[in-house]
């Protein structure tokens, strides 16, 4: 599966924070999570966990606002998401005891959540602002692509058509597109091979258009379906977060007045 880029940013930010964070590490014992960088770090993932929690959200119900695409706070939404954590998870110093221990357990929960709501999210087209495509649009944009192949490669199209003739709908082709892309790639490379030179070629033209045709047919098969598989998610993540954050706000509370108060 293609990673988006707004994962890989975030998997090569947390490369550099962990290297960082070894860097202040004293052998053979990590920063403690009561001490100043312990702290630092705990703040800074709280506080991006909080932006996760909220700006996306702020931006999706403010339909008037033009500060920013959907689309590019959606990624600053799915960076912080995972990055946020991590940082909660270096100023924990991998000690799961008491509520800390529940608030990281409840934080995995939320983010494998996430990675999950991400992949059903890119299921439902979408325009590049993040305007869902509506059903009609689809059908007739499949049936475009199928009667240009049609036109442009009459040899190829009858196999090129029947490439996800026996895929699976709904919950199926939502989970398995990815395996339904790499079967489909992997039999239209045997053919290429199989090819003579002029029908390799002319195959090639008409590989690009062969691939849009396979995605908006999934698309079409998977719209209604993965449209109610997300408001499903929608509706068990976020009672998750938000408990995820009442119990980190009682944590930080309980930790101040431990590490203040009481001395």
């Amino acid at each position: 599966m293609r990673l988006h880029r707004e994962i890989t940013l975030a998997f090569i930010a947390i490369l550099v924070i962990t290297g960082i964070y070894l860097g202040f590490a004293s052998r053979p014992t990590l920063p403690e999570s009561s001490g100043l960088i312990g702290h630092g770090i705990g703040i800074v993932g709280f506080l991006l966990m909080l932006a996760t929690e909220t700006l996306y959200s702020i931006r999706k119900r403010a339909t008037r606002a033009r500060w920013g695409r959907m689309q590019t706070w959606l990624q600053f939404h799915i960076f912080t998401g995972i990055v946020g954590p991590y940082l909660v998870l270096l100023h924990s110093a991998f000690a799961f005891r008491g509520l800390a221990g529940i608030v990281t357990l409840m934080m995995a929960v939320v983010v494998l959540s996430g990675f999950v709501g991400r992949y059903i999210y890119t299921a439902v087209p979408r325009t590049p602002e993040g305007a869902i495509v509506a059903y009609q649009e689809l059908e007739q944009a499949l049936a475009d692509a199928e009667r240009e192949l049609q036109q442009l490669a009459p040899q190829e199209a009858p196999s090129m058509l029947q490439e996800f003739e026996k895929s699976p709908d709904g919950v199926g082709i939502v989970f398995g597109r990815t395996l339904l892309r790499w079967r489909a790639n992997i039999a239209w490379r045997r053919r290429l091979r199989k090819a003579d030179a002029k029908t390799r070629e002319h195959m090639l033209q008409v590989d690009s258009l062969r691939k849009r045709r396979n995605d908006l047919l999934i698309q079409v098969r998977s719209n209604e379906v993965a449209r109610r598989m997300l408001s499903v998610w929608h509706s068990v993540h976020v009672p998750i977060g938000i408990s995820l954050f009442v119990a980190a706000f009682v944590h930080i509370v309980a930790a101040l007045y431990y590490a203040t108060l009481m001395r």
